[in-house]
């Protein structure tokens, strides 16, 4: 892996070089082994946390943890475009557009004893515009040599929070052209609710039933990009016990090794329909 500037990791995506590198400054990877018709990514997957913030920070590790989604990067590892945060969400979050990428408080707790300064303030912001810079980049480079792309935005949610039962899986549907992409959708579900996990766990997938698809990343890109469909795929912490943060690596490694086979398939799917 390569260490890289934002500059140079764009200028290898617009000559189509393939590599993986980790940015600059630590706060992202990307690895592109061929230049694929789809694209994974994990935005929430990262869990660093810069050493200038923990005295200021009133959230425990485990409270940062449990509201981030580990080993959703690792999920779709094997394929040849994947896009993983290293930051966690708690310094900036990557779904959450420029001017609410910073937490004042989170889930009901404020976050910080004191304001952040200016220095630290444009510090993260600058993290949050060099990844969506590469964003663009790399989606712009899918849809031109394609003519349309797939992103498969991966995420995890605390289903224990919730009263009520919930699906394993989840997909949120709110914010793209359900009219155009709605079949893509029905298909990515039944696949989905198909996988066989350890454990006697169940593999049921629901569309907005926990989560609509508000997210930033996926309004970026179906706002910018009128032949690009982010599919925005929540798991269920099935893998891990979300109260002890325990990951269960027989679970995680199920998922990873039918998505190994799904992801591909249902991007081939994607493009071989006239959408």
């Amino acid at each position: 892996m390569l260490k890289l500037s934002v500059a140079d990791i764009i200028s290898n995506i617009e000559s189509e070089i393939p590599f993986e590198a980790v940015s600059e400054d630590y706060s992202f990877t990307l690895k592109i082994s061929e230049y694929a018709p789809y694209i994974c990514a994990a935005v929430h997957d990262g869990h660093q946390f810069r050493k200038s913030l923990w005295d200021n920070c009133i959230h425990t590790e485990y409270e940062r943890w449990y509201e981030e989604d580990p080993c959703t990067s690792q999920m779709v590892a094997s394929h040849p475009i994947v896009l993983t945060a290293c930051d966690s969400r708690f310094e900036y979050d990557l779904n959450r557009p420029p001017d609410g990428a910073i937490y004042s408080d989170a889930w009901g707790k404020q976050l910080w004893k004191t304001p952040l300064s200016e220095e630290e303030y444009e510090l993260s912001m600058h993290k949050h515009a060099s990844f969506y810079s590469v964003v663009h980049a790399l989606v712009y480079q899918i849809e031109k040599k394609y003519g349309k792309a797939i992103v498969f935005d991966m995420h995890s949610y605390n289903w224990k929070r919730w009263d009520r039962e919930v699906p394993t899986w989840n997909l949120g549907t709110s914010n793209i052209d359900n009219s155009r992409f709605g079949s893509i959708v029905t298909d990515w579900q039944q696949k989905l609710g198909e996988m066989k996990l350890p454990n006697n766990i169940k593999s049921d997938c629901k569309i907005n039933d926990t989560f609509q698809g508000n997210g930033f990343f996926l309004k970026y890109i179906t706002t910018t990009f009128s032949n690009t469909l982010v599919l925005a795929t929540e798991i269920a912490k099935v893998y891990c016990d979300e109260l002890s943060a325990i990951i269960y690596p027989e679970v995680v490694r199920a998922v990873e090794l039918q998505l190994k086979v799904l992801v591909p398939l249902q991007a081939k799917e994607f493009h071989e329909e006239d959408l």
